[in-house]
Parts: structure tokens; C-alpha cells; sequence
């Protein structure tokens, strides 16, 4: 089979045998009707990873973890990266080659499968498109890129391609996320009506990034890439040439989860912040948001902030409905509750814990009881907390990665395709506008679609 291709990779004796074996089970490798694309594998899946930063390195540890996946390369234009991504893998049995132009590392591997891609925002779009163009399927890092043209690109370029592309909002894979949203609050509306949710990620005060003087990249190799000095490099989040701030940073996957609960986009945003701490940065460190959403059970808002001044509170979400509230945060320990409201029907509460959705507070609550007890009235009545009864046994992004490897193998669904992910770039990229324009600003019809 020597010289044929598929989605523009050469296609050597076992992608031949793997597409054929699809292709016999009625299986589509690359649907041209816009549809999300699949790809049956049932072998080792061989992969490179396009920057290895310190989001990058989190990827490697969390991919480690998972059966199956062979690493063949790794690209950086910086050797301080390379270095350590050449020798940590090294370490856990892969030797892989090493680029520092992720052109070269396509036209030398032709035995790659997908790319993990974990650069800067800016560069999402073409590292993830040139990858797709090469045929080979794309887990990609949140935000999709530093603007909505770079985000569509992405879109079409999967569609083109046939290839599949995934984006990092690892929350969608999350077993108590997808627990808590698709199984208590949308199916069994066990708080009811949402009426409001909150979510927030503080970071304690911090200054810039350095750099290991040994490892200073000179400065004709930083204009070749496009950065004018190692201190824009190292802190680009804070650059709007390279990023979109901490609101497409850290927010966008938290407003993601708000419109995975509302089952729909928001029609409004209202945003403040400002570059208020730290003078030498381009974008604010801090954004306070409320944002509108109006689906079949009437209007609801959310807040979101995002504080780079103080790590109180660290970052989860909550959801606020009439018979109760649910907490959630990807850290383990915290994040795990849901409330009941007091006048809410403890049957239902029992009954779901009878089922295992729920685990009954340690101490017996006495539903409803307040003889003897003298409540004034400013206050509410006490309420139940309950957890949920799921564990956090994996690293945050493994199960969001897994799913990946699983849709590239088998078909699986993917839990954020690139089409999902657009949305919430497009909501995140309007608050920013919303805090330029120190006003409420409306999404319009047909935003959200490419």
C-alpha cells in the first residue's frame, strides 16, 4: 500500500489494516456530513506532544497513566522544555525525538496517530490545524485560541479533515461533574428550578515567571517565534498578542459547566475588572461577570470572578435551585455537597440515596424539626448536607484525555469536540469586551455557531 494516503498521512501496513477492519464493521473512520467524526483503532495508539510547559508536563504525567498510548515525540522551541520532556520520559521508558519546529516533527513521524497540543493560546490554531491537515486526530488544550477567527479555523479545519479534535475542559469528563449535572440536577431535578449559580477561581498574588539563565533563548530565536523578549515568553498569559487573560484562562472552563447546567448559551453579560495589581500586565487581574440565561424553566443568572490577588475560596462552582444546592470543584476534598432546602421533600433525597446517587449526611438531620430551637427571623432554617458518592481517584485531566484515546480507538463519543468548545470561547472573548465597554452586553442569534 505504499504511497496511499489517509486524511494525508501515508498509510503504512497497520493504519491500513486498522481502517479496514473499520471499514468491514460498518464503522465511519471520517464522516463528510459535518457530523462529529470517529475513528475505530483497536491498537496502541502512537502520539507527540506539542509543547512541554508546565501544562504540557500535567498532560505526559496524566497520559502516563493511561494503557495503550506510545509517546514518539515531543516539540518545543524552547531546550529547557525539550530537555526535560527528552529526559522524563526517558525515565518512564520512551525514547522519543525531539523538534523545536513542530513543521519538521510532521514530515519526519509519519507513524503518529494524534498530537497533544499545549502551547500558547496564540499558536492553538495553527499547531492544531496543521495537525488535523496531516491527518492525525488533536487533543488540544483550552482556550482553543487567543481569538474567535483562530477558534473557527479550528472548527472547519476538524470538519475538513474528518479528523477529531478535542479541547481541554477537562470538567466535561469529570465523573463527579458529569454525576452531579447529567444525573441529579437535569434528570432527577433534584433541586428543582436553578434560579442562580457562582463560580470563582482566586489565585494568591504571584510575581512573573523566570527562567534558568543557562537556558536563555537568544533573541533572534524568540523573534523567530514571535516574542520579544524570555519574560513575554514565560508569562505570556499576560500578553493579549498571546492570550485571552484569566477569564479565557481559568473561567472559560467554569462558564463552560454554567452552560452545561442551563442547557443553554446566555443570552447576556454584564463584566468589571480591571488591571488593578500588577501595572506591567496587558490584561486584568481581576473580572467579576454576571451573565443572563433563559431556557424552558424561565431566567437565571450566574456570577463569576476570577482574582489573581488572593487565593481565598481557591475555585468551584455552586449551583443555587429552589429545593436545594449542589457544590462542585475539581479538587477531591472539597466540592462534594449538595443542600437540602428545608421545605424540599426528603422522600425524593432518600430515595436517591437508596439508589447510591447520594450518601445521607453522618449525622441524622431532623428534617423539618425546630421545636426548641430559636431561629430568628433574619435566618433560615438549618438544611441537610449531603455528598455525593463519587471519588476522585484519578488526576483531573485523565479522564478527559482517556475519552480522547477512547473516541480515537472506538468511536466514543468526545465529551468537548471543537464545536462545544467554540460556544464557550465565544462567551469567555465577551466578557473581555463586556469589562472594555464598562457595559451589559447581549449574544447574538446564530454567536455561538460556525
Amino acid at each position: 500500500m505504499k504511497g496511499e494516503h489517509r486524511g494525508g498521512r501515508k498509510m503504512n501496513r497497520r493504519t491500513f489494516l486498522a481502517s479496514a477492519s473499520a471499514a468491514g464493521a460498518g464503522l465511519a473512520v471520517a464522516p463528510a456530513d459535518g457530523g462529529q467524526p470517529t475513528a475505530a483503532r483497536t491498537d496502541d495508539l502512537n502520539i507527540a506532544v506539542i509543547g512541554v510547559g508546565a501544562q504540557g508536563r500535567i498532560l505526559i504525567d496524566s497520559i502516563l497513566k493511561i494503557p495503550g498510548i506510545r509517546f514518539k515525540a515531543i516539540c518545543d522551541i524552547w531546550s529547557y522544555g525539550q530537555q526535560y520532556g527528552r529526559n522524563y520520559l526517558k525515565k518512564n521508558g520512551y525514547e522519543v525525538s525531539v523538534y523545536n519546529d513542530y513543521r519538521e516533527m510532521l514530515a519526519a513521524e509519519e507513524d503518529l496517530d494524534a498530537v497533544v497540543v499545549a502551547t500558547p493560546d496564540w499558536m492553538h490554531a495553527e499547531h492544531s490545524v496543521a495537525c488535523m491537515e496531516a491527518g492525525l486526530h488533536v487533543y488540544c488544550e483550552k482556550e482553543m485560541s487567543n481569538s474567535l477567527e483562530g477558534a473557527r479555523k479550528m472548527v472547519m479545519a476538524a470538519r475538513k479533515s474528518g479528523r477529531l479534535l478535542q479541547i481541554g475542559r477537562q470538567r466535561r469528563s469529570n465523573p463527579r461533574y458529569i454525576h452531579a449535572i447529567d444525573n441529579l440536577i437535569r434528570k432527577e431535578r433534584l433541586l428543582g428550578r436553578i434560579t442562580q449559580a457562582y463560580g470563582q477561581w482566586n489565585r494568591p498574588k504571584s510575581g512573573d515567571l523566570g527562567w534558568p539563565r543557562k537556558h536563555e533563548m537568544s533573541s533572534a530565536l524568540l523573534e523567530k517565534y514571535g516574542y520579544s523578549s524570555m519574560r513575554q515568553f514565560r508569562n505570556w498569559r499576560w500578553y493579549r498578542k498571546y492570550g485571552g487573560g484569566p477569564v479565557a484562562d481559568l473561567g472559560s472552563d467554569q462558564i463552560d459547566v454554567f452552560s452545561w447546567v442551563f442547557g443553554v448559551e446566555p443570552k447576556s453579560v454584564m463584566a468589571a475588572g480591571g488591571v488593578d495589581y500588577y501595572p506591567h500586565h496587558e490584561w486584568y487581574d481581576n473580572v467579576m461577570a454576571i451573565f443572563e440565561f433563559e431556557n424552558e424553566h424561565g431566567v437565571a443568572r450566574a456570577m463569576y470572578q476570577v482574582l489573581a490577588t488572593t487565593g481565598h475560596g481557591s475555585f468551584y462552582e455552586a449551583f443555587l435551585g429552589e429545593d436545594g444546592s449542589v457544590d462542585l470543584s475539581e479538587v477531591p476534598e472539597r466540592g462534594n455537597v449538595a443542600r437540602r432546602e428545608a421545605h424540599a421533600d426528603v422522600a425524593k433525597w432518600n430515595q436517591l440515596a437508596r439508589r447510591g446517587y447520594l450518601k445521607k449526611p453522618r449525622v441524622p438531620i431532623q428534617e423539618g424539626v425546630t421545636k426548641n430551637i430559636i431561629i430568628d427571623v433574619r435566618e433560615t432554617a438549618p438544611v441537610g448536607a449531603w455528598t455525593l458518592p463519587i471519588e476522585l481517584l484519578e488526576p483531573p485531566h485523565q479522564p478527559h484525555l482517556k475519552n480522547f484515546f477512547d473516541a480515537v480507538r472506538t468511536g466514543e463519543p468526545l465529551n468537548c469536540p471543537a464545536e462545544e468548545a467554540y460556544k464557550t470561547a465565544v462567551v469567555a472573548f465577551k466578557v473581555n469586551e463586556s469589562v472594555e465597554a464598562g457595559r451589559k452586553l447581549e449574544f447574538q442569534p446564530g454567536s455561538f455557531r460556525v
